[in-house]
């Protein structure tokens, strides 16, 4: 990813707020700012970005914000997807591009783990410590306080590579710095804690039928207790039956892959494949059967398929004729059932040159 590449991306799709905002002097510039209304032959009004005023503002220095990178780089679509797997937690990159003397957003906190990459130019940061404990997005106290713990004040050039965690106070700057621009991106971990927990087992009460009665408004105070005891007992045996564990499992198994290129109609099917889930797949032994959780899809397969499933369930893209001869079996077919569930993709050229130089473990599955 590069500054150049990065204004591709933004002038070659139609993008608006959220998605896309422009920062300047510590405020949010209004859309009108930098985006146009163009009306096509039928009369349509679509909003694209304004190319001249958008190189006016980078010249007068601003800070372009540009959120879920990896939908539109298939690189960082990549990168995300390993990050993913290795942490078994959600993960977006953003990127923010800052020319001039600008500076970013002012000091404030996110409610999620960032790991932050310089690609170009210079930035300071001023990194302190938490002013409260595990702040959240919707939280029962507000946290706008400042830490005046300083954590870590200094420069990040190319290459360097900083982790703020949630909760922390910071605030980045291009104002001090040579140069005409900087480009950092920040991949974003989104950790699930006791909240969502209890919300997913609160939703799993709907399976009861005790949790679906109505609440009663009786008057004597005898058969409130009883309800009350009722529900207690039924919720304490609902969240002993659910534990934290079964919840992160079923998170994983259970989200559907990122959007893809649909596999055109074709009678031979792809020449090679990678596994796209968001999660790394799992498996487990039934049996003479190996079941395969991902992608919200669950298929059975025969256990004398473990070699080949391993392979293709790795993470890195498989040549399916050079596969099939290195194992003596055809892996076509199991590759194509993989494909359908939509668990593993057809390999585009696009695709396919995201990988080059990066380096994927053997297995990335085991087998108990």
């Amino acid at each position: 990813m590069t500054p150049s590449r990065l204004l591709d991306i933004v002038m070659r799709r139609r993008l608006e707020p959220p998605q896309l905002r422009l920062f300047q002097d510590g405020r949010e510039l209004n859309p009108g700012e930098y985006l146009r209304t163009q009306t096509n032959r039928r009369r349509q009004d679509i909003r694209l970005v304004d190319a001249e005023a958008l190189g006016g503002l980078l010249d007068a220095g601003v800070t372009l914000v540009l959120d879920a990178v990896e939908t539109f780089d298939p690189a960082l679509e990549v990168a995300t997807r390993a990050l993913r797997w290795w942490s078994r937690e959600v993960v977006q990159v953003n990127a923010y591009l800052t020319t001039g003397p600008a500076s970013g957003f002012p000091l404030h906190w996110d409610d999620h783990d960032v790991i932050v990459v310089q690609l170009a130019g210079e930035k300071t940061w001023d990194v302190r410590g938490s002013s409260r404990p595990f702040p959240m997005y919707r939280d029962a106290a507000p946290n706008t306080v400042p830490s005046e713990e300083a954590v870590w004040r200094g420069v990040l050039t190319p290459g360097d590579v900083l982790h703020v965690p949630r909760g922390y106070w910071h605030q980045a700057s291009h104002a001090d710095r040579p140069g005409p621009l900087s480009l950092h991106l920040t991949f974003g971990f989104v950790k699930r804690t006791g909240v969502d927990w209890l919300a997913w087992v609160a939703d799993q009460a709907r399976e009861l039928e005790i949790f679906r009665r109505d609440l009663t408004r009786a008057d004597s105070a005898e058969e409130r207790e009883t309800e009350r005891a009722r529900l207690a007992e039924a919720a304490a045996e609902l969240l002993r039956s659910r534990p934290p564990e079964l919840f992160l499992t079923n998170r994983e198994r259970s989200r559907p892959p990122a959007r893809h290129a649909p596999a055109l109609p074709s009678v031979a099917g792809p020449d090679a494949v990678v596994c796209v889930t968001e999660f790394a797949p799992d498996v487990e032994r039934d049996g003479a059967n190996l079941v395969v959780y991902g992608g919200g899809k669950k298929i059975t397969v025969r256990e004398k398929a473990e070699p080949a499933l391993a392979l293709l369930l790795s993470g890195r893209p498989v040549d399916l004729e050079k596969a099939s001869a290195e194992h003596g079996t055809d892996i076509r077919p199991l590759a194509r059932v993989l494909v359908r569930e939509g668990i593993c993709i057809g390999l585009t050229d696009e695709l396919s040159s995201a990988y080059t130089g990066l380096v994927t473990p053997e297995a990335s599955w085991r087998l108990p």
